[in-house]
């Protein structure tokens, strides 16, 4: 294959979460059983894909337990609250940004706001924001609700709080702070701002009462793939994660999202989309097949059964049906649709029995799977690279440590190699590194163009 141009090389998140991603990672024999909440694991994750060059290290979150925690047992059923976890990772490293998922549902966008703002200024300015909509009546019932807000009234008060929250990250001028012990001035009261937002769903006075953010924004992810989780993407996101089974599919949403961006009047140069991939690596491709065969083996049926009916939205009943007959129909949930149509696809294509989809989908609940040597896996990321179908990838090792150091000990070299991984970061921040550019401050620029017209 023939490498592109020096000037795109492919961005990398790593999706780290301490229980591993497949289902029974925390069972694989090298693992930690308690990875999911020991804080010294955590931070030689974070240490190994900083070796890696890695421009982020990603982490989703529940307001509940995890995925299928009920019926099964998986490690996904407790862990770190994200900011937190990466607010006390941040002076362990220096250049790997942290990407944290918060709910636009749940969480009002003032409270929000500061704690993302906090974690910039504590990492020096690689802070992420994760925008995401929480599904789910399990969810619900922890924020004094019964079931969930449905689909479209979830996306509408995401936008409303994307907004909101990124007016409150502007309300201080990034000069605003004098702090001269001599006249006793500490800030230029002309630099404070009142965003005196009042919408649909959100009513905020400001200003904020955390500095802007050294990044002037967190940089805003978002990973839906409905067609709301795609208006909300092309209106505000500036990386999109995002789940698919093969390279068709990767091209049809990479070039819907670009073409969306445009026409919101945004640069799609400065949306980056990133597929999750789930790789399994070995020095030959026989020895990745047995490293998946080996978690495969691990599954607890009621563990594999409790996922997909996560992954469902809670609409898959199987307690009566054979493992391996097929997967029955589900009515439409309000909760993850695009996931639910996901799995239901991959159950189709393949033909599949309920054991067989449980098993395909136990490493990374519907992203894309890749078994096989270094060369092979390089084959695969550099084909979706440069096929218009990925700027980058979200890596989800399958179990962790082994899976993350594969990856950066025998994926990244061959990247390297040609010419579609960097050898060194190019910045300090998150969004250096990732190539976007820094937000200009409105009040900031509406004071200039007076000047100048003046």
């Amino acid at each position: 294959m023939t490498s592109p141009s020096k000037s795109r090389q492919i961005k990398l998140g790593a999706f780290l979460p301490g229980g591993g991603q497949h289902v029974a990672a925390w069972r694989h024999p090298d693992s930690p059983a308690d990875g999911a909440t020991n804080f010294e694991f955590h931070r030689k994750l974070a240490l190994t894909a900083e070796r890696g060059l890695f421009d982020a290290y990603f982490l989703a979150d529940n307001l509940t337990v995890g995925l299928g925690a009920r019926e099964g047992g998986n490690a996904k059923i407790a862990g770190f609250e994200p900011v937190t976890l990466f607010a006390a990772l941040a002076p362990f490293t220096t250049h790997i940004g942290f990407v944290a998922t918060a709910s636009t549902t749940y969480e009002e966008p003032y409270t929000l706001a500061r704690k993302f703002a906090s974690l910039d200024l504590l990492s020096n300015g690689r802070a992420g924001w994760n925008v995401v909509t929480s599904a789910g009546d399990d969810t619900a019932r922890n924020f004094n609700r019964d079931v969930q807000p449905n689909h479209a009234e979830r996306y509408a008060r995401a936008h409303e709080h994307v907004e909101t929250v990124k007016a409150l990250w502007d309300s201080w001028e990034d000069d605003a702070f004098i702090r001269d012990k001599k006249t006793g001035r500490f800030y230029d009261k002309d630099k404070l701002h009142d965003i005196n937002h009042k919408g649909e769903h959100f009513s905020v006075k400001g200003p904020l009462n955390v500095p802007r953010p050294v990044q002037g924004h967190p940089v805003v992810v978002q990973a839906g793939q409905s067609e709301d989780g795609r208006g909300l993407a092309a209106a505000s996101a500036e990386v999109i994660f995002t789940a698919h089974q093969n390279l068709a599919s990767a091209q049809e949403f990479y070039r819907d999202i670009k073409a969306r961006v445009a026409a919101a009047g945004r640069d799609p140069a400065q949306v980056l989309i990133m597929p999750g991939v789930a790789p399994f690596v070995g020095r030959t491709e026989e020895e990745a097949r047995a490293k998946y065969r080996q978690l495969n083996d691990l599954i607890l049926p009621e563990d594999g059964v409790a996922l997909l009916n996560a992954l469902a939205g809670q609409t898959l009943d199987l307690r009566d049906y054979l493992l391996d007959g097929p997967l029955p129909p589900s009515k439409e949930t309000e909760g993850m649709k695009s996931r639910q149509a996901l799995i239901r696809q991959i159950a189709d294509e393949h033909n599949f029995t309920i054991r067989q989809l449980y098993q395909w989908v136990a490493t990374a609940r519907g992203h894309y799977t890749v078994i096989g040597s270094a060369t092979q896996v390089a084959d695969q990321l550099e084909e979706w690279f440069t096929s218009e179908a990925a700027d980058g990838f979200n890596i989800l090792p399958p179990w962790l440590p082994g899976a993350l150091d594969d990856f950066v000990d025998l994926v990244i070299p061959e990247l390297q190699r040609r010419g579609l991984f960097r050898t060194a970061y190019e910045g300090r921040t998150l969004r250096e590194n990732l190539g976007l550019r820094r937000p200009q401050n409105p009040w900031t620029v509406a004071r200039s163009t007076v000047l100048a017209a003046e």
